[in-house]
């Protein structure tokens, strides 16, 4: 049930993006902007320890892309900037690059006190997301940086909103002390 729910929440996030009137795809970048936030479900699903439980990851992860997406399409309704390319005026921000920035900092909240490589691989996977829309003509740089930063941005006040909703709070905790890091985990 766990692993329909999570697929159906990754659907219903995906459809916004390719319900645009056109579509100049092909790229690797259409897909990769997916991969942060499928592999926080992959891991959880997986087993691997998360920050939050189940409840948690999916109410704040869906406020989270509600919020970064609203704000990036919002955007892109109102400034009509024209891509690089000239074929239309929905260039800023960049919703591919929210997409992927937003599942990689979820990907990071969840996952980074498990690695740190993992936060790295999120955002390595992010940033050639970013800049492949930029190398295939379809952005700028300032497109893709505010798409980046509506993502992070998105996800920070996402959970924050997301953690009222449902009362719980991440059980991981990370401290600085006199004698060096402290990780604390609460079960």
């Amino acid at each position: 049930m766990k692993s329909f729910i999570c697929s159906l929440l990754f659907l219903l996030t995906a459809l916004p993006m390719q319900a645009q009137k056109e579509f100049h795809g092909d790229g690797i970048d259409d897909y990769l902007r997916f991969v942060p936030m499928a592999s926080a479900y992959v891991l959880k699903m997986s087993g691997v320890q998360s920050a939050s439980s189940w409840k948690r990851l999916m109410v704040n992860s869906a406020v989270s892309l509600t919020v970064s997406l609203g704000v990036a399409y919002g955007l892109k309704q109102t400034v009509h900037e024209w891509r690089p390319d000239g074929t239309d005026r929905r260039a800023f921000p960049s919703g591919h690059a929210t997409l992927a920035f937003a599942g990689a900092t979820i990907l990071y909240k969840e996952f980074g006190h498990v690695s740190p490589w993992i936060s790295v691989a999120g955002y390595g996977v992010s940033a050639f997301t970013a800049v492949d829309r930029v190398r295939r003509n379809r952005h700028d740089w300032g497109d893709v940086a505010a798409g980046a930063a509506i993502g992070v941005g998105g996800v920070l006040l996402g959970y924050w909103i997301g953690d009222r909703i449902t009362g719980e709070r991440r059980r991981c905790d990370v401290a600085l002390t006199g004698s060096g890091v402290c990780l604390v985990y609460r079960f």
